[in-house]
């Protein structure tokens, strides 16, 4: 584990800066839950947009072979949550989660983004794009809610 704390991504709000690569891959070696275990690997975090990348494995299929349809949900919350926080440079919960499925994926890597509809100082609405192969994928709308202590 490194010692890199959320405070670092904080940091980020209204810079219009990504993280650089050392820094980015603290963020991966340090993540624990949910995004670990489903094997997202974060490609670049910035005020204002993430991207990530998460590799289709059996972990992930539903019993006819495709992605379960929970792991886009799941990997949409983690990239618009850590987007939310780069951004607000606070803490954020997500309140709705609102993810529509396009298409199938059995194999590949699934790559999402994703971007600001709206960025508030108390909530926001991300878009979260999710691509396999070049094609969309599945489409979340997400709502966070920022925690100001």
């Amino acid at each position: 584990m490194s010692d890199l704390k959320y405070t670092d991504l904080y940091q980020l709000a209204g810079t219009g800066k990504a993280l650089d690569a050392a820094t980015l891959e603290q963020v991966n070696n340090r993540d624990v839950g949910l995004s670990a275990h489903l094997g997202v690997h974060y490609t670049e975090i910035a005020d204002g947009r993430v991207r990530a990348e998460l590799p289709v494995g059996p972990h992930l299929l539903q019993p006819v072979g495709l992605v379960n349809g929970g792991v886009f949900c799941a990997l949409a919350e983690s990239v618009g949550s850590l987007a939310g926080v780069a951004t607000a440079g606070a803490p954020v919960v997500g309140v709705n989660n609102d993810t529509d499925f396009i298409a199938s994926v059995r194999e590949g890597v699934i790559e999402a983004e994703a971007t600001p509809i709206q960025a508030g100082g108390r909530t926001q609405l991300w878009e979260i794009l999710m691509h396999n192969e070049g094609r969309l994928v599945a489409r979340t709308t997400l709502r966070t809610m920022v925690i100001r202590r």
